[in-house]
């Protein structure tokens, strides 16, 4: 899953708007830059294995440290735990502890049964909704236009700048997505890492959306005391 990610950090916003989308979307994506890092460190590992799935030409055969059940949720207690000690927010901290556990949980939807539940362990889980490519993009679709009308209805545009970081972040998106399961040839490990890292470019860029929206006169701001 790739824009079902994006599509939760879009959603959580409205939970609590005083958390950026810049921060939302680290946390909702967080496994899978931190991914790409253990990659190019040789910790972790994929293959190409064309037929796999219909939607993933990758055989994910080794990604305990950032995709078992285990360590991922010692990853959201982490990235939670670091967000409460700088903004002195529980309900901003467990908004961000649950965005990094909905990417595991996404994950357990579309992938096949590769994801483990603990290092070492040799139990492995995935539904397999990948083994249909228009299944895959009708729910990923779904989602994402789903919180993208979220998203909206939850802030306003401050001015131009507003609009068009947004739009263009979308479209970008998007883009990506497509381009990822209609590429003719599926990319070496390393290569495959490269380009995970680039979606931390996509962090900075949510933070400067952000900081040109305001919430939405209807919007829920909770004060915490």
């Amino acid at each position: 899953m790739f824009i079902g990610h994006y599509a939760v950090g879009l959603a959580a916003k409205r939970a609590d708007t005083r958390v950026s989308l810049g921060t939302l979307f680290f946390a909702a994506q967080f496994l899978d830059l931190l991914w790409p890092v253990l990659l190019l460190l040789g910790l972790e590992h994929v293959r190409p294995d064309v037929g796999a799935t219909a939607f993933s030409p990758y055989d994910f055969y080794d990604y305990p440290i950032s995709h078992s059940l285990l360590t991922v949720a010692g990853w959201s207690m982490l990235v939670g735990g670091i967000f409460l000690a700088i903004r002195r927010s529980w309900r901003g901290a467990l908004l961000i502890a649950a965005c990094v556990m909905s990417h595991w949980v996404l994950d357990l939807l579309t992938h096949r049964p590769d994801l483990p539940l603990a290092p070492g362990a040799s139990s492995y889980v995935g539904l397999g909704l990948w083994n249909s490519v228009a299944a895959t993009v009708f729910v990923e679709g779904l989602m994402f236009v789903a919180a993208v009308a979220v998203y909206l209805r939850t802030t306003r545009a401050k001015d131009r700048t507003g609009t068009l970081a947004f739009w263009g972040l979308m479209a970008l998106l998007a883009f990506i997505y497509i381009g990822g399961f209609t590429a003719p040839e599926p990319v070496e490990g390393k290569a495959m890492a490269f380009g995970g890292l680039s979606q931390w470019l996509v962090i900075p860029w949510a933070y400067w959306i952000d900081r040109h929206r305001a919430p939405h006169s209807h919007a829920v701001t909770v004060t915490e005391k």
